[in-house]
């Protein structure tokens, strides 16, 4: 007699609570800024799972990332890459659509794929971090258990650290202003300063945001920023409190204002 192998059952899709619940588990530094500023685009893109089509200014910025991440993995290695190898990087990430790909209005790839690569040349030239220094970590994922504080796992991928510095890269159209930076970068900064003190044991040696700027003639400006104080670690903590409850009673209201302008969610929300 033939024994007929049984199929496997779907999987039932998760419900609303269940992803809910799931985001009380763990949080991340922009998972967490983005609940903070706006409670109904977070429920859009981490609990309905919305998704929009990859911007120009997303692809370009994921493009210099990747090879930035690979220039510091040869260092890592201590196998530098040329800047030809940096350039073969930067084409084959440009063409890389994994993430979906991006919707070009005519002659617009060119000049932005010609804009990314200036970035990398200009900062690669520049020599912003000591090229004959091996990196402590290169892109690697770290999390940290902050239950006896009675808060979710917090996770993240730290770009760099080097001599004991955190080093974050980000791209940019306008120069920024340090005290600016400093303010609006402070939940992802003080993630991860605390990421890497319960990681290492050690206090980090200070903070460093690395702008590439998408100016005609490329800038390169970095923010040095000291190790977090206590003030900033209690005011992480607060701020992931106000998260866990806000999820408790799951009221994703809008927050109204000037960075509506640039929301990918705008018509869903007008039409909410």
């Amino acid at each position: 007699m033939t024994t007929l192998a049984e199929s496997p059952l779907p999987q039932a899709e998760p419900s609303e609570q269940d992803i809910i619940t799931g985001l009380q588990q763990t949080v991340s530094a922009s998972r967490l800024a983005l609940f903070l500023q706006c409670r109904l685009k977070f429920w859009f893109r981490y609990v309905l799972k919305l998704t929009k089509p990859k911007t120009p200014s997303l692809h370009l910025g994921n493009t210099v990332h990747a090879v930035l991440k690979g220039w510091n993995k040869a260092r890592w290695l201590q196998n530098p890459l040329t800047l030809k190898q940096a350039h073969d990087a930067y084409t084959a990430a440009w063409a890389d659509n994994t993430e979906g790909s991006v919707n070009w209005d005519p002659g617009e790839e060119e000049e932005e794929k010609t804009t990314g690569w200036r970035l990398v040349d200009t900062y690669l030239r520049e020599h912003h971090v000591p090229a004959e220094v091996k990196p402590d970590a290169v892109e690697v994922p770290v999390e940290a258990d902050l239950r006896r504080h009675g808060l979710p796992k917090l996770i993240g991928i730290l770009d760099l650290v080097q001599q004991r510095k955190i080093i974050d890269y980000k791209t940019i159209a306008s120069t920024p202003t340090p005290e600016k930076v400093a303010h609006s970068t402070e939940i992802q900064t003080s993630s991860y300063a605390i990421l890497y003190r319960h990681n290492t044991g050690n206090t980090e040696a200070g903070i460093q945001l690395h702008h590439l700027v998408k100016l005609k003639n490329p800038r390169v400006v970095i923010t040095s920023l000291p190790p977090i104080s206590q003030q900033q670690e209690t005011r992480l903590y607060r701020q992931m409190d106000a998260y866990l409850d806000g999820l408790q009673q799951p009221h994703f209201v809008p927050s109204p204002g000037m960075h509506c302008s640039s929301c990918e969610f705008f018509n869903e929300c007008r039409r909410a």
